[in-house]
């Protein structure tokens, strides 16, 4: 069984949740939009600060810290943003670090998204 996490994301209009929990553990994806939905501007390193922002307030929501996460899928569309991304995410997360991989690829469900993050954390 599953329980969605309420937060103050933007609503999305596709069929999805910002985060669930089952069977212990809390499952999201998060992207670099604001409260209107919008892509933020100003480059990756902007995104990724916005999508790990909404990461945080996703946990919070769920009465977590980022302490819970246990796992990180990243998804870039270019190669050279991760050293960007891995300074960023430094900021947010603290030793021991959560498990993850790092993946570059095409392109991201909005053109403009540079990059975006799944999630894994007890709950």
């Amino acid at each position: 069984m599953k329980q969605a996490v309420k937060t103050q994301l933007f609503p999305s209009k596709a069929p999805l949740e910002w985060a669930v929990i089952g069977n212990g553990t809390l499952y999201t994806a998060q992207i670099p939009i604001d409260v209107q939905g919008q892509v933020v501007p100003g480059g990756i390193e902007a995104q990724t600060r916005q999508t790990l922002d909404n990461l945080k307030h996703t946990l919070e929501c769920a009465g977590l810290g980022m302490d819970a996460v246990t796992q990180v899928l990243i998804y870039v569309t270019d190669r050279s943003y991760l050293a960007t991304v891995n300074a960023v995410y430094a900021e947010y997360f603290s030793v021991p670090y959560p498990n993850r991989a790092a993946m570059v690829i095409a392109g991201l469900a909005r053109e403009e998204m540079l990059v975006e993050l799944v999630v894994y954390a007890n709950a």
